[in-house]
């Protein structure tokens, strides 16, 4: 399995998510997610760049490839404006770039006032938000009158020799078996053997399976759990919460619930954590882990995966 980093928008600032690229370039990671957010899950994360000025910039600084994860391509940001974006981010990172899509969350997509809809509707939304990026990437005149989007005599000039590969983001049976529809890889968050055995069934072939995991470094176990528990209590909130919670309020309130033994993020300043979070992945069956650091020292994060995990992991 290979080991990637995470970039999270929604706790560092722009000169500090390009510094983190160059660091994982330098340390041996083998690829970049960014994660795609209008709002950060709470006040206390206090960032949320955009993330396509967040591309340009790492592709200016940074050789390794780029995926979104994940971006919602379906309310606040009509999908021909995402087929345009990614387009120009495969270009300026010479074919290496991923679009990671999924269904989204209310946090980031009620913004502009539209009604936030159930879960079946927005799979259809994504359904055809796809299909619309996907013609646009062929570079030729569009006209699109769908369910839900219309897109008019539209034309990408600016486009790559080969279109992006669409990753597609799941969490449960119904958004894997999308994914699995749509996709050209699938994307999680959780070691879960069943949703990658699910993927792999739906799809017989060999389809990249990408995950995403958290870390906090600190000098003391005691004092990364604290961090953890300040910036990410919404690791521990279960269910379909994070999808429905409207504000970054409403997830400080539900994540009053949330104490730090609940938290399985690994933390502290030993690889063990670490190396047992990667190998938790590894036995999932997944090809790419990605790597978000929390806190402030992530640069002694990713010289403890430099020395002691990747080694023995890419």
């Amino acid at each position: 399995m290979k080991l990637g980093y995470f970039l999270s928008c929604e706790e560092y600032s722009p000169p500090e998510l390009v510094e983190q690229a160059k660091l994982a370039a330098d340390a041996g990671f083998t690829g970049l997610w960014i994660s795609d957010h209008f709002h950060p899950w709470l006040d206390a994360q206090g960032e949320s760049p955009f993330v396509w000025s967040m591309i340009g910039a790492i592709s200016q600084v940074c050789d390794l490839p780029i995926m979104t994860a994940v971006t919602c391509p379906t309310m606040r940001i009509h999908p021909a404006i995402i087929a345009q974006a990614a387009a120009t981010s495969s270009v300026l990172t010479k074919g290496r770039f991923v679009l990671g899509v999924g269904t989204g969350e209310a946090l980031n997509e009620h913004i502009t006032g539209a009604t936030w809809p159930g879960s079946s509707v927005r799979r259809e939304m994504l359904t055809e938000a796809v299909e619309v990026i996907r013609k646009l990437w062929r570079g030729k005149v569009v006209n699109h009158r769908g369910t839900y989007y219309t897109v008019e005599h539209a034309r990408l000039y600016t486009c790559p020799d080969d279109p992006p590969p669409v990753y597609v983001s799941g969490f449960g049976p119904e958004s894997i078996s999308l994914a699995a529809e749509i996709g050209d890889g699938f994307v999680s968050t959780q070691p879960d053997a069943d949703a990658v055995r699910q993927y792999r069934d739906q799809t017989g072939s060999e389809k990249p399976t990408v995950a995403g995991a958290k870390g906090c470094f600190a000098a003391t176990k005691e004092e990364a759990l604290g961090i953890a528990h300040r910036l990410w209590p919404t690791e521990g909130l279960p269910g379909e919460l994070s999808q429905v919670l409207p504000d970054p309020e409403h997830f400080a309130q539900a994540s009053e619930l949330v104490t730090p033994d609940m938290l399985k993020m690994a933390h502290g300043p030993d690889p063990k954590p670490y190396l047992d979070m990667v190998e938790a992945y590894r036995d999932a069956g997944y090809d790419t882990l990605h790597i978000a650091a929390v806190g402030p020292r992530y640069a002694e994060l990713i010289d403890l995966f430099a020395r002691e995990i990747l080694p023995q992991s890419n």
